[in-house]
């Protein structure tokens, strides 16, 4: 098959790297894949054989969501233009026979219009596309009634499929969002979609380290402010500071003007998941991707779930994920030099978990199930 994946990450980049894992399956499948980029791009993603088609990048003002920028400034009228007539031309050359809009519906209303746009050129060609959804475990839950409503019209309109990637025994998507007798009909529970176990660092890095991350995003600067105040109670730790976003460099040397000896900072590293399997414990925020990265690697967690902007989907998770052994939940509220000391602590001397081994393979039963619901269209 012919995959065409749409994605645009506004603030982290967890959307893309989730957009490239599905992509990266679908070509380990034979089939072939392109991701259509519409956030900033991402280098440190491992993005594989997978064909990335970047359109005029856009990202959030912050966290707010509904005022969208450009590299130069606030987006206007012809960047949106810009970016709708990418998409069309992309799906007339791509032909796909699958096409996957990342987290639209249920998210990036703001871009409705290109969105929609490409939907109903969909719908119009020849041989239309099957057309699915793609959502995480969970959802940031709407805040009016209407947008819930939204959702539903724009499935029952266009949509084939939703591909909800987790496991309905754990997070069923009840859990975050209104689920109504017609979106019931089209959910489809693929497992969670992360890559393959991350094999250990050959030269052991992050050994016996506290690894200190805030994903690939401008965020994170309260985790690195309470891990900086605290690394000095647990001095007789190395810790190590891991600094995402655009251009990290600027807030590494800030911060290394004020840590303490035993504080290693440095800018994000695309070996962080083969570092996570010889730290001490991990500090990090809570998204989708993270998450899963933890669980797969065992190693001693403390969450500090994202909640700018009245976010609640990292501290759902975060919630959830607390339930086993030697995985913390600290919410931004208590989160302080000495509260983070004391969970680590509690977290490090707990019982370690287990690897998780499975569960994770969500990007191969997308396809599977992509590529029946194709063929039962024919």
């Amino acid at each position: 098959m012919k995959v065409m994946i749409v994605v645009t990450h506004l603030l982290g980049t967890g959307h893309l790297a989730r957009a490239l894992t599905l992509a990266r399956a679908y070509n380990a499948a034979g089939d072939e894949a392109v991701v259509l980029s519409g956030g900033m791009p991402a280098p440190l993603l491992d993005r594989g054989d997978v064909e990335i088609i970047q359109l005029p990048p856009l990202r959030s003002d912050g966290v707010d969501f509904t005022r969208l920028r450009t590299d130069t400034g606030i987006a206007g009228a012809q960047d949106f233009a810009a970016r709708r007539a990418a998409l069309l031309a992309a799906l007339d050359t791509q032909r796909p026979d699958v096409l996957i809009t990342e987290l639209f519906p249920f998210g990036r209303r703001m871009l409705r219009d290109e969105f929609e746009g490409l939907l109903k050129a969909a719908q119009g060609q020849y041989r239309a596309p099957l057309i699915c959804a793609s959502i995480r475990d969970i959802l940031a839950p709407p805040s009016k009634p209407r947008k819930a409503t939204f959702a539903d019209e724009m499935v029952a309109q266009y949509y084939d499929a939703v591909l909800v990637h987790s496991d309905p025994t754990l997070t069923p998507l009840e859990a975050s969002w209104p689920v109504s007798g017609g979106l019931r009909r089209h959910l489809h529970y693929t497992g969670f979609v992360a890559p393959a176990a991350a094999k250990p660092h050959p030269d052991c890095l992050g050994h016996a380290e506290i690894l200190v991350s805030a994903g690939g995003g401008d965020v994170g600067r309260h985790v690195y402010a309470a891990a900086l105040g605290a690394a000095p109670l647990l001095a007789d730790v190395q810790w190590r500071l891991l600094i995402g976003g655009a251009a990290p460099q600027a807030r590494v040397l800030e911060m290394r003007a004020a840590a303490p000896p035993n504080v290693r900072i440095e800018p994000a590293r695309p070996e962080f998941r083969q570092m996570l399997r010889h730290a001490a414990a991990s500090v990090s925020l809570c998204g989708y991707n993270t998450a899963l990265d933890i669980l797969q690697a065992g190693t001693p967690a403390v969450f500090v779930p994202f909640d700018d902007g009245n976010e609640v989907e990292q501290g759902l998770r975060a919630k959830a994920l607390a339930q086993q052994s030697g995985i913390a939940l600290l919410a931004r509220a208590a989160l302080s030099p000495e509260t983070l000391r004391d969970t680590l602590v509690d977290v490090m001397s707990a019982p370690r978990r287990a690897l998780a081994q499975t569960g994770f393979d969500g990007a191969a039963q997308t396809v599977r199930i992509t590529r029946k619901l194709r063929e039962d269209m024919a």
